[in-house]
C-alpha cells in the first residue's frame, strides 16, 4: 500500500515529553489537595482562576438569577438540544436489559443493571463557555438513573458562566459548583468544600483535568481519557476543498494541540487543501487557535484507493471520522476504530459537538481500538448473581471440588465438597 503523507505534524516523542510535564504537574496538585484539603482548593482556585468565594456551590436563588439573565431564545437552544441528548440516551437505556436465565436444572443465573449512586460531572470553561458538555454528561447521567449528581463548572474570567450554569441546572445536577480544573476533580474525588466524595468522574477537559482523571482512577470511575479534540476526514474526489477544511478548521478550533487529519484518494484534494486551509483562517476569528493546530498537528495523507483509505483510517482510531465519500455505507459497515462517525456531507462534526444527540465525550489517542464514548452504559454497572437449587448444588459441587483440586485451592473445594455432602444425598 502506497501511504504518502502530504504533511505531517508534530513527531510523537515531542508530544511524550509534554505529556512528562503534565503528569508531574497534576501529581503534585493532587497530593497537596490529599494533604491540605479545602486549603489547597482554595488557594489554587485563586492560582488559576483568580477565584475564591465565600461558598463554591451555587444556592438555588443564585442559579434562578443566573438563568434569568439569558435570552429566552438562549434558554430554548439549550432545552431543545437537551431534548436531542436525552431523546437518544433514553433509548440507549432501554437496550441494557436485565436477565435470567436457568443454565442448568436449578441453576439460575441472572445479571442486573444498576447505575452508579454518586457521580460528579466536570463541565470544561477556559476560552469557550461548553455549555454542551453539560448536556452530555449531565443528563445523560440523569437518563441513565444516577441518584445524586455533582457538577463542577469554573468561572470565566472572573464571571459566572450563565450559559453553562443554565444547562448544568436544567440537565438535573443535584449540586452546582463554581470551580474548575485538577482543583475541581479532586474536590469531587477526595471529598472537600463540604462536597461528600463522588462514586465517578466523567467529563472532558485539559490535558490536565484528562491527567487528574488518569491519576485519580481506582479511587473513583471515570468515563474515559479523553485528550485534545480529534477529527479525521476520509475523502474521495466527490468532496471539495471548502467543505473539508472548514470541517478540519472547526474541530482545530478547540485547542493549538488539536490533530486534524485529511485522508483522501484525490490528489487534486490533496494538493489544495493547504490553500484553502489558508484562505479561510484569514476570516476565522478563532485563526489563533485553529492555526497552530494546523501547522503543527494538521496532516494530509493521500492514497489509492477505498479500501486502503479504510485501512488507515482504522490505523489511526480518530475521535471524530467524518466519511465524505461517494459510498459512506462502505465505512459504516466496515470501519471498526473511532469514537464517532459522520456520514455524508450533510453532517459534520459540529452537530455531534452541541446539538444533535449523539454524545460528544469521545475516545481520543487511539482508544477507539478498545472503547467507545460516553453514553447512559458508563453509568451502569452489569452485576452478576446465581441460585442455586439443593440438587443442583450437589451436581455443581462435584464439578467444582474436582477444578478446584486441579489448581491446589483448598479451601475452595472444601466450599464444594461440605455442598456435596449436604446436599447429595448420599
Amino acid at each position: 500500500m502506497a501511504i504518502r503523507y502530504i504533511k505531517r505534524g508534530k513527531p510523537i516523542e515531542q508530544r511524550a515529553d509534554e505529556d512528562a510535564q503534565v503528569q508531574q504537574t497534576v501529581r503534585g496538585i493532587l497530593a497537596d489537595i490529599r494533604e491540605r484539603g479545602d486549603a489547597a482548593v482554595r488557594d489554587l482556585s485563586q492560582k488559576f482562576d483568580n477565584w475564591n468565594p465565600a461558598d463554591f456551590k451555587l444556592s438555588d436563588e443564585e442559579i434562578r438569577q443566573i438563568i434569568g439573565t439569558l435570552p429566552k431564545q438562549a434558554i430554548s437552544d439549550i432545552q431543545f438540544a437537551q431534548d436531542q441528548v436525552r431523546n437518544f440516551a433514553l433509548a440507549q437505556r432501554t437496550a441494557l436489559q436485565d436477565i435470567e436465565v436457568e443454565t442448568l436444572p436449578g441453576v439460575v443465573l441472572g445479571h442486573k443493571n444498576i447505575p452508579v449512586s454518586r457521580v460528579g460531572c466536570y463541565v470544561p470553561g477556559g476560552r469557550y463557555p461548553m455549555v454542551a458538555s453539560a448536556h452530555m454528561s449531565v443528563v445523560t447521567a440523569k437518563a441513565a438513573g444516577v441518584n445524586h449528581i455533582i457538577a463542577c463548572t469554573p468561572p470565566i474570567r472572573g464571571e459566572m458562566p450563565a450559559a453553562t450554569i443554565a444547562a448544568i441546572h436544567f440537565g438535573g445536577a443535584d449540586e452546582i459548583y463554581i470551580l474548575g480544573g485538577v482543583q475541581a476533580l479532586a474536590a469531587m474525588a477526595y471529598g472537600a468544600l463540604d462536597i461528600d466524595a463522588v462514586d465517578m468522574l466523567v467529563g472532558p477537559g485539559n490535558a490536565y483535568v484528562a491527567e487528574a482523571k488518569r491519576q485519580l482512577f481506582g479511587l473513583v470511575g471515570i468515563d474515559l481519557l479523553a485528550g485534545p479534540t480529534e477529527v479525521l476526514i476520509v475523502a474521495d474526489e466527490t468532496a471539495d476543498a471548502e467543505l473539508c477544511a472548514v470541517d478540519l478548521l472547526g474541530q482545530a478550533e478547540h485547542g493549538p494541540t488539536s490533530p486534524a487529519v485529511l485522508l483522501t484518494t484525490s490528489p487534486e484534494l490533496a494538493a489544495s487543501i493547504e490553500a484553502e486551509i489558508g484562505r479561510q483562517l484569514e476570516s476565522l476569528p478563532t485563526a489563533d487557535l485553529a492555526g497552530v493546530a494546523w501547522r503543527d498537528y494538521g496532516e494530509v495523507i493521500l492514497v489509492d484507493t477505498d479500501e486502503e483509505m479504510l485501512q488507515v483510517a482504522d490505523e489511526i482510531a480518530s475521535e471524530h471520522v467524518q466519511i465524505l465519500t461517494r459510498e459512506p455505507q462502505y465505512f459504516l459497515e466496515n470501519m471498526k476504530n473511532y469514537g464517532a462517525l459522520f456520514l455524508g456531507a450533510e453532517t459534520n462534526v459540529a452537530y455531534g459537538d452541541k446539538v444533535i444527540g449523539t454524545n460528544h465525550t469521545l475516545p481520543t489517542k487511539k482508544a477507539g481500538r478498545y472503547t467507545g464514548g460516553l453514553w447512559v452504559g458508563k453509568f451502569i454497572k452489569t452485576v452478576t448473581y446465581q441460585r442455586v437449587t439443593e440438587e443442583a448444588s450437589a451436581l455443581i459441587g462435584e464439578y467444582g471440588s474436582r477444578l478446584c483440586d486441579l489448581e491446589g485451592f483448598m479451601g475452595h473445594k472444601a466450599q464444594c465438597d461440605l455442598r456435596v455432602r449436604r446436599y447429595g444425598g448420599g
